[in-house]
């Protein structure tokens, strides 16, 4: 099975930017379409956004599209998500989940993997 650890979490002020990596070990990335949560406490884990094996398709959350981009190296074993322009409401813990489904979930329970988290805060 794969292992995920994410990084790259901080704290930053609206409006700007932060990256986030995912590195996968044990099994090789391609095997897997990849996804990003979040999770506010007391709030369930919510999807983010998702890219399938290849990296040729993507999906995102409505409230992301334009300011979040999500992308892969596989040769790197690393899933990313660069994350512009950021407000108040982003601000959560960010999980990297994998699958090995070929279409693009978006729900928790169809992604087989979690990484621990990293966590996300955007100042006013």
């Amino acid at each position: 099975q794969v292992q995920l650890v994410e990084s790259g979490g901080g704290l930053v002020q609206a409006g700007g930017s932060l990256s986030l990596s995912c590195v996968a070990s044990g099994r090789a990335l391609f095997d897997y379409t990849m996804g990003w949560f979040r999770q506010t406490p007391g709030k369930e884990r919510e999807f983010v956004s998702c890219i399938i094996q290849s990296g040729a398709k993507s999906m995102y959350r409505d409230s992301v599209k334009g300011r979040f981009t999500v992308s892969r190296d596989n040769a790197k074993n690393t899933l990313y998500l660069q994350m512009n322009s950021l407000k108040p409401e982003d601000t959560a813990v960010y999980y990297c989940a994998a699958t090995p489904r070929t279409y693009l979930p978006i729900n928790v329970d169809e992604f087989d993997y979690w990484g621990q988290g990293t966590q996300v805060t955007v100042s006013s």
